[in-house]
């Protein structure tokens, strides 16, 4: 596939100050392994034991103690965003799609495009109380195994869909560039979904006066913001890298661009070990600031709380980090 670098003016980045001061508030967090590698994506059963896929496939059940991984499933792709769907857990595979896995290990393709349109990365998702779910399609064009070049192009086909519970797809959101964590208000009244390459976080309403319609909801952020999720009072952040200031650069000269994805993968920029973490109130006001800068917690993708912990997954490490927030 050609690579059609879009020009694009990023607004000048608010850098690591104030509300987003560096810490190592997030260096405190134990490090729980998950036999693999990749656990991108974190949820938490009534029974304690957490929930995640690795890059091999493998969907992971973690002891309540942190001391044990097992595998209960392979989704034969590589799962990204899960949640929870009844008994059994939401899968938002990279390769394969929307994707349903039983405890037993059973695997149930619910959609993997729409209509003639064929999903080169489904990524997050949210699901409501009827069992609605709002998933993230992060581009048309560049699979996960090359997303960078997806964040290069700014090409923008990245979009948000509802699965209703008869099976139909409706997309309420399209024309993002890396289309990511979605997040529904307590109330369900709105959805929040991250744009990455735009480093933003919009607001589709669903209820009420303004249903239909779509906002941004908090703008020129200072990282990549990945997946999101919602605990009744804050929408946790993931960012898995601060913003850098020699990419932003690049935005306006489509021939920079060009050059970077010439370079072999191990000339390609790479994240830096900077864990970063941010709880937002339902205003979008910071109310938790947790970062590392020793590299101990790094490539930060999500964070979910259940009960007093945080747990917060990763695109490459080998482990999940668990923050105490009591």
């Amino acid at each position: 596939m050609e690579f059609q670098p879009q020009t694009w003016i990023p607004p000048k980045s608010p850098g690591l100050a104030g509300d987003y001061a560096p810490n190592d508030r997030l260096a405190a967090a134990e490090l729980w392994g998950v036999d693999g590698r990749g656990p991108e994506d974190v949820v938490v059963a009534d029974d304690g034991w957490a929930l995640t896929g690795l890059e091999d496939g493998r969907m992971m059940r973690i002891s309540p103690d942190g001391m044990a991984a097992e595998c209960f499933a392979e989704t034969g792709g590589r799962p990204l965003g899960v949640e929870l769907f009844g008994s059994d857990v939401l899968v938002c595979d990279a390769d394969r799609g929307l994707l349903v896995v039983t405890p037993a290990g059973e695997v149930t393709t619910l959609c993997d495009g729409d209509g003639d349109v064929t999903f080169a990365l489904t990524n997050n998702a949210s699901v409501a109380s009827d069992g609605t779910i709002y998933f993230s399609v992060s581009s048309l064009r560049w699979p996960l195994a090359t997303y960078k070049l997806d964040l290069l192009e700014q090409s923008a086909t990245g979009r948000l869909y509802r699965r209703n519970p008869d099976g139909t797809l409706d997309l309420i959101l399209d024309g993002m560039v890396f289309a990511n964590g979605v997040a529904l208000a307590p109330d369900e009244s709105f959805v929040l979904v991250a744009e990455t390459g735009r480093y933003r976080i919009h607001r589709v309403w669903l209820k009420g006066e303004r249903a239909g319609t779509a906002e941004v909801w908090l703008d020129n952020l200072p990282g990549f913001p990945d997946n999101l999720t919602c605990d009744g009072e804050l929408v946790w952040c993931a960012y898995p890298r601060p913003r850098d200031p020699i990419l932003d650069a690049t935005y306006p000269r489509p021939w920079a661009r060009r050059l970077i994805a010439r370079l072999p993968d191990s000339l390609q920029p790479k994240p830096s070990r900077h864990g970063f973490v941010v709880g937002y109130g339902l205003d979008g006001a910071v109310v938790h600031n947790l970062q590392d800068t020793t590299g101990k917690v790094a490539v930060t993708t999500s964070a979910r709380r259940h009960g007093d912990r945080l747990y917060v997954g990763s695109l490459s490490e080998p482990t999940i980090a668990v923050l105490d927030l009591g």
